[in-house]
């Protein structure tokens, strides 16, 4: 089986499963205990907060863990509606987001926030100039923008969106959770106030995330109780997947500071050129300049994404058709058609995400598969081949 859909999760890495065992067994007593064998469980909990911190070039303290990517963009979105209140404030967005964004701001605009909605260009880009008009008419607020985009892994101009929103007193958080770990995070460099991290996207296991808070932000804990992570998010720590997640931190580092992702990139653009090269009708999508090294995303015309999906599982190729968080939802991706693709191309895209642990051998045996698949589905398709997409986990 070659495993292609690693912006829907990532095999966790062998010595991250190494780093989590003891705390399975014969470490696994509550760090909030005040004997020898608590404070050693602690400890390793703020090994792993330096982790991650030094990851995105944080401070140890600036780091809430969390269960995964959603809670904390839950928690610093509801966070931020409570204390900015909806009489006089503007929540500003993306029409990309994911849907752990886009579902806590509809709930927001459902209940009387005044909500905008920024759009991209056909690079799958947000427009700074049309967010930059937002945050002038706006009189208090915050934004939330991604910094990569999970079903085309495209990054956006956060740089940018994050100094307009300072000169206009908005804070501004991003769902990084498709970047750190792909690509160089510093939140030094991109004064964010909030950043939400995801460990599945980067070799840790699933039900794992964290939470960047900027030094001096106001902030609202969404779980209160006994006090843990400094009071910002209560409940006995889960202590064998933040161990995880600080180690994935900790091989990502590494991995960057080596430019061994730059073998990723490489993978991913053979592939890319092998597509376009040996199968008529293939389009790439989204920007060729600003995206993570992990993803293509590519459009077969007279082929229906969905069927396509399906006969390369049978031929032993998992990919997806966007993201693996919209099963079932059959209808063209949101993301596509603000990039201004049309419903029969983006019917006929797949999403094809690579990792670390993909070979260039899997690569190569992927495209002659895919390859035969496309020709399969044309030749018993007809006419145009696109129907309703059904996005497949």
């Amino acid at each position: 089986m070659i495993y292609l859909d690693n912006h829907a999760t990532t095999r966790v890495h062998p010595e991250v499963v190494e780093a989590m065992m003891p705390f399975f067994g014969e470490q696994f007593h509550n760090p909030s205990s005040g004997y020898r064998a608590g404070r050693s469980v602690k400890k390793a909990i703020a090994e792993a907060r330096g982790e991650v911190a030094e990851l995105i070039g944080a401070k140890e303290e600036e780091i809430v863990f969390t269960g995964c990517g959603t809670e904390s963009n839950n928690m610093v979105l509801k966070s931020l509606a409570r204390i900015y209140g909806r009489k006089s404030s503007t929540v500003i967005t993306g029409v990309i987001e994911h849907s752990a964004v886009l579902r806590p701001v509809q709930a927001m605009e459902d209940v009387g926030f005044r909500v905008k909605r920024c759009g991209v260009d056909v690079e799958g880009r947000l427009r700074v100039a049309e967010f930059r008009e937002v945050c002038e008419a706006a009189e208090t607020g915050f934004a939330s923008v991604m910094w990569a985009n999970n079903e085309t892994g495209v990054i956006q101009p956060v740089v940018g969106l994050c100094e307009v929103a300072r000169e206009h007193g908005i804070a501004f958080h991003t769902d990084a959770i498709q970047a750190v770990g792909k690509t160089r995070v510093d939140v030094r460099e991109v004064p964010v106030d909030f950043l939400s991290i995801s460990g599945h996207k980067f070799h840790a296991p699933k039900g794992i995330g964290a939470l960047y808070l900027r030094e001096g932000v106001r902030f609202e804990p969404l779980i209160r109780g006994g006090g843990q992570e400094g009071g910002r998010r209560s409940g006995t720590e889960n202590v064998p997947y933040i161990v995880g997640l600080g180690k994935a931190a900790e091989l990502a580092r590494k991995a960057l500071e080596k430019d061994a992702h730059a073998g990723i990139a490489a993978n991913r653009d053979h592939l890319e050129q092998r597509l376009v090269a040996e199968i008529d009708g293939v389009v790439l999508n989204g920007s060729r300049d600003h995206r993570v090294p992990t993803c293509a995303h590519v459009s077969f015309e007279g082929c229906e994404g969905a069927g396509l999906l399906i006969l390369l599982d049978e031929a032993g190729v998992q990919v997806s058709t966007g993201s693996a968080c919209m099963t079932g939802k059959q209808q063209p991706s949101h993301v596509q058609k603000a990039m201004g693709i049309s419903d029969e191309q983006a019917k006929s895209s797949l999403r094809i995400s690579l990792s670390q642990f993909t070979t260039r051998e899997e690569i190569d045996e992927a495209v002659e598969r895919i390859k035969k698949a496309v020709k399969k589905f044309r030749s018993v398709q007809g006419g145009s081949g696109v129907g309703p997409v059904v996005v497949y986990p």
